[in-house]
């Protein structure tokens, strides 16, 4: 792919590049304007890029609430939510709008599900631990929700809303995603 940046992009991006080596020692590149809340609970690897307007909600403190892989590239205006945990692995693409919370306002099964005349931000916060796998690929506009675990090797396809595990090697699509291929080792071919 032969991307050409702008005379405003080139500066842009020579800028963001020399406050990301200040800032940010490890990371490939780290675009402005970005959003972090909770900083001291982020922690990334070498190799890590974000796109323009990120936005990282965290709940703060010593403990390490979102911790994120070697070589990860995230896309513009991504939305990650973390108060418990989520971890990405190594080599994961997340494209842009991509929104990935750990946490809910309210609970809405089990026994004592939230009442819908309680004013939804004065609910309160239910969490569950994000796991997501090595080598992912995350498709624009998806939204992952509290408590899912996507597998090594995933692709999720754009405007998905993932609200339940993705087993390792699979492509998952729809409104909830659904998995509809699954990669077989053996034949080295995405199997129906």
């Amino acid at each position: 792919m032969n991307n050409r940046y702008s005379f405003t992009e080139t500066i842009s991006t020579g800028i963001a590049l020399l406050l990301t080596k200040i800032f940010y020692k490890h990371a490939r590149l780290i675009r402005r304007p970005i959003y972090i809340r909770g900083k001291s609970s982020l922690s990334f690897a070498k190799g890590f890029t974000t796109g323009h307007f990120c936005r990282f909600d965290l709940l703060g403190g010593k403990k390490k609430l979102l911790i994120i892989g070697l070589n990860c590239e995230i896309g513009d205006s991504v939305h990650i939510v973390a108060h418990e945990r989520v971890i990405i692995g190594d080599n994961v693409l997340i494209a842009s709008k991509v929104f990935i919370s750990d946490t809910n306002h309210g609970s809405y099964s089990g026994n004592k599900p939230s009442s819908p005349k309680t004013p939804p931000n004065r609910r309160p916060l239910v969490t569950k631990p994000i796991l997501i796998g090595n080598n992912v690929w995350i498709g624009e506009n998806v939204c992952v929700l509290p408590g899912v675990t996507i597998g090594d090797g995933c692709i999720i396809g754009a405007n998905s809303v993932v609200n339940k595990n993705i087993p390792d090697n699979c492509i998952a699509v729809g409104v909830p995603a659904k998995v509809i291929k699954e990669f077989n080792d053996k034949k080295k071919l995405w199997m129906n």
